[in-house]
């Protein structure tokens, strides 16, 4: 059944009027919300890595979609340049999209993909959510907190190998979705960022070493057929262990479950759900 599109898709001078209302509202927020945010950049890095991980930059998601695939490492680097080397001090939030700014062509940002109203289409900048995935992943495998974080409510591709547990990511969109962390420790934390012929990689580094780590895992990973339309949930999980003290665990926590749309056809899946109640 054809969904029905929303006002705003009918309309598209109320979804611009409706954005840049959000976007003033989040401006008036950097300014008066009392935060304390993260804007100083070292070169040197800190002494002790927490954790570390690699994105691949050209994923196979069909023909149609190689050049926004090859723009989007172009927007990626440039995003990078405002991130990189990046410290989270004592009581400082990090915040994406006050960091990197609004993507324009006048930046050098190309056209890339992006997901909004239930579907992958061409925009300016997409695709710099694969560097706030990446850095989400780093910090559920710290003891900074999330404080402003959203992920796309559907799920466009099949895996193509996925090495993250679906939902463990982090989107955004300048600048009234964006991805915030706060420093509530006593450490000072920093994020570094770089690229191989095939990866973004980066790394989460501290400037004392912790007697503890985390280990995150997924839990009740399920496809649905509800209604004629699929569905796919998770729940991701974590486990703060003692590091020396043969990973000991102390303490076991839920960190989010999610439930999003699919937009293709799972191989295996549980069909309508509801029926067996």
């Amino acid at each position: 059944m054809k969904q029905r599109k929303l006002l705003s898709q009918q309309h598209p001078y109320l979804y611009f009027l409706a954005v840049w209302t959000r976007r003033i509202k989040r401006n008036l927020e950097w300014i008066f919300d009392n935060k304390k945010y993260s804007k100083k950049r070292i070169t040197n890095k800190l002494d002790f890595r927490i954790k570390k991980h690699q994105s691949v930059l050209l994923k196979k998601l069909g023909k149609n979609n190689e050049q926004l695939q090859i723009n989007k490492v172009t927007n990626l680097r440039i995003a990078t340049q405002r991130i990189n080397g990046i410290v989270i001090k004592p009581g400082e939030t990090f915040s994406f999209c006050k960091l990197v700014g609004l993507p324009t062509k006048g930046k050098g940002y190309l056209l890339g993909m992006e997901l909004t109203f239930g579907e992958a289409r061409a925009g300016i900048g997409g695709g710099i959510c694969q560097i706030s995935n990446l850095i989400h992943w780093l910090v559920i495998h710290s003891p900074l907190t999330v404080t402003e974080r959203y992920h796309h409510s559907f799920d466009p591709f099949p895996d193509d190998g996925r090495v993250l547990p679906f939902g463990s990511g982090a989107t955004v969109f300048y600048n009234y979705r964006d991805y915030q962390f706060t420093n509530n420790t006593e450490h000072t934390f920093q994020i570094n960022l770089w690229f191989t012929d095939k990866c973004l990689e980066g790394e989460l580094r501290i400037d004392t070493e912790l007697d503890y780590a985390y280990h995150v895992m997924e839990k009740e990973h399920q496809f649905l057929q509800i209604d004629g339309q699929f569905y796919r949930k998770n729940e991701i999980w974590r486990n703060k262990i003692l590091k020396f003290e043969s990973g000991k665990i102390i303490d076991t926590e839920l960190i989010t479950k999610n439930f999003a749309r699919v937009t293709y056809t799972p191989d295996n899946y549980i069909d309508d759900p509801k029926r067996t109640l």
